[in-house]
């Protein structure tokens, strides 16, 4: 006889869906907040060749991830003095970073480290936020320990989805400062504004929550944002700006959309000034 305190036993019971059903009918929504994330531009060898002709003075990368995964960059040394201070850069989401070995001239005075991510470039693997987390602090411990007795101060330096790799290595490890460009609060946080007809919160979470981080960083912050942003509307970057617990400064780029930012003198002379203060305060540090 039917408990009469319980009114699942006074109607036929609901079948369940299997786990497995679950998943196949999540499936479409998974494949599309992965999309927003994620667009890797892998990279030939006959390409990877070029870029090797074009800079021959550069070396390559060569990093093994915790799981094995091979990562491959460049590293442009500045011929300057020690200490041998480094900036290791993080790109787009659909950014093959070798294009920065053109604009060297903008980090005078620093190492310029590019590694791209897993699946981009010749590295290895497929990227995810856990992957791309723990390869950035691999890739600085390598760079750490490769540089020895030469080895200065460190920069992050993220563009977009880079922004908040940058921001998790500058929780885990101390850094002279960190340049941000086009940041976003969280993935979750955009991807609501881009697809509010899909339930990003619940298949995505708050990945790559930089707010989350903001308040416990204190290295200092230098943020490039572009005036007419079209990806990344431009009160993501400021809720990130106004958390950020490190001194702090903000330059906008006058005219500017998210992916031609490089295109304005201003963006790289915002580039060499951040570089060129946090560089000054090691030569002089206060007496």
């Amino acid at each position: 006889m039917p408990d009469p305190c319980c009114a699942e036993g006074l109607a036929p019971r609901r079948r369940r869906l299997a786990p497995r059903v679950w998943i196949v009918l999540l499936m479409p929504w998974l494949a599309a907040c992965e999309g927003l994330i994620y667009h890797p531009q892998p990279m030939t060898q006959r390409e990877a060749q070029v870029v090797r002709a074009r800079h021959p003075q550069v070396e390559e990368l060569r990093v093994v991830a915790a799981d094995g995964v091979h990562l491959r960059g460049w590293v442009a040394r500045d011929p300057g003095p020690a200490p041998r201070t480094l900036v290791i850069y993080f790109g787009g989401n659909a950014e093959e970073v070798s294009w920065m070995l053109d604009f060297r001239g903008a980090f005078t005075g620093w190492d310029l480290a590019l590694v791209n991510y897993r699946g981009y470039g010749l590295s290895e693997g497929r990227p995810s936020e856990r992957a791309l987390f723990a390869d950035a602090v691999t890739i600085h411990d390598h760079l750490a320990g490769t540089r020895g007795a030469q080895a200065g101060p460190v920069v992050a330096f993220g563009r977009s989805l880079g922004s908040a790799v940058a921001v998790h290595l500058a929780s885990r490890r101390p850094l002279r400062g960190v340049i941000l460009v086009a940041p976003f609060d969280s993935v979750g946080a955009v991807a609501r504004g881009v697809v509010p007809f899909l339930p990003t919160g619940l298949l995505l979470g708050e990945v790559f929550d930089s707010l989350a981080l903001a308040p416990s960083v204190t290295a200092p912050l230098g943020m490039i944002v572009a005036e007419r942003d079209e990806v990344i509307p431009n009160e993501h970057s400021t809720r990130l700006f106004d958390a950020w617990a490190g001194p702090k400064e903000r330059v906008t780029i006058r005219g500017a959309g998210h992916n031609d930012l490089q295109s304005y003198r201003g963006y790289w002379r915002a580039i060499e000034d951040f570089l060129a203060g946090w560089r000054g305060a090691i030569a002089n540090p206060p007496g």
